[in-house]
């Protein structure tokens, strides 16, 4: 029971970030990229039309995490309480730029919210790719100082960063190199992504230049990758152990390096559905990959006192999993509907649909 909801929960996780991930990569493109009016209102509405409905899954995903592993979620959201208030108030300005900027015909209210809408983007992106980053390099669970506990076992605090700014350190900071080395490769995926979405969605006049900065992107993204599994293998020399004792797991970073290497090719991709199916398999790959190293770890821990946080450490009871599970697909099935309703009703380009007015 406990593999199932952990099954469930990544699942519902990937989706958020495949969906919600566009919108972060249209606020990156809005930021750097939207020079024309009319370019900057369609790439918004591109993000604004939907990430409302996208903001579901995270909510759902919390939920679930609430349910079947309630101590890892007083855990986590206690542990990391800086990042989350950093990352809640990023989605608000997000949210509130793409519904202000509509509301008044001035150069400057547009400026103001346009900035709002792409420094959050940009920044949450970034900030995603941290915790993820925190994630697979652990914490200093218990906060053990001089080989002593100075909380219960499975509680822990981090600052934003650590004076040595090393992922090494016994009591490391939400961001250290490594984690900005995620945090990095986060942002330049998700960017691809929301470039692609563009394309799929709108008329935009930069479509075609769209096409080219996705081919630079992922050059750096693959520099990027590489480096990564260089200084993860420093910062975790367990890190592919899971890989080599069961094979099978082998099929997640498959996915992510099918996404890498159709994307060198996006000139010549005919249909632009295709490209943005290669950045999901990147999203998909990436995330299924870090917690497939990991797994059954939810949390591991940097120091050797207090052992990680697990699936099974972590779970409720087995009747309260059970109980879960039959509102669980209840609502999943909900999610699933939710979103065909709306994808159907948002489809084709979104030009010329009427978004803040």
């Amino acid at each position: 029971m406990e593999v199932f909801w952990f099954v469930i929960i990544a699942i519902v996780l990937v989706v958020f970030f495949i969906l919600d991930g566009y919108d972060f990569g249209a606020g990156i493109i809005h930021l750097f990229l939207a020079k024309k009016e009319k370019d900057k209102e369609v790439i918004a509405k591109s993000a604004g039309l939907f990430w409302d409905s996208n903001e579901v899954w995270l909510v759902a995903a919390g939920g679930m995490l609430f349910m079947a592993f309630p101590t890892f979620y007083a855990s986590v959201f206690s542990g990391f309480y800086l990042p989350l208030i950093i990352v809640l108030w990023l989605i608000v300005f997000r949210a509130i730029g793409l519904e202000f900027r509509s509301q008044f015909n001035y150069k400057m209210w547009k400026d103001i919210w346009d900035k709002s809408f792409g420094i959050s983007s940009l920044l949450l992106a970034l900030f995603f790719g941290i915790a993820l980053g925190n994630i697979v390099r652990g914490v200093n669970l218990g906060g053990v100082e001089n080989g002593v506990s100075v909380y219960e076992k499975h509680y822990f605090f981090l600052p934003l960063w650590d004076s040595s700014f090393s992922p090494m350190s016994q009591t490391p900071g939400v961001i250290d190199w490594f984690t900005i080395i995620i945090g990095l490769i986060t942002v330049v995926t998700l960017a691809i992504h929301g470039a692609n979405w563009i394309v799929l969605k709108t008329n935009s006049s930069i479509n075609k230049e769209l096409k080219n900065v996705v081919l630079k992107l992922n050059i750096v993204l693959s520099v990027l990758t590489l480096f990564s599994l260089i200084v993860w293998n420093i910062v975790n020399p367990k890190c592919l152990h899971n890989f080599m004792d069961k094979p099978y797991l082998l099929i997640f970073p498959l996915i992510y390096f099918s996404g890498l290497i159709s994307l060198f090719f996006v000139k010549k991709i005919k249909k632009d559905s295709h490209a943005f199916l290669a950045s999901t398999l990147l999203i998909l790959g990436g995330i299924t990959s870090s917690l497939a190293s990991i797994f059954p770890i939810l949390l591991p821990s940097t120091n050797t006192i207090n052992e990680p946080l697990t699936i099974y450490n972590m779970a409720t009871e087995e009747y309260g999993l059970s109980v879960a599970m039959n509102w669980g697909i209840i609502g999943f099935i909900l999610l699933f509907v939710y979103l065909i309703i709306q994808k159907r009703l948002m489809g084709g380009k979104v030009d010329t649909m009427d978004y803040g007015h």
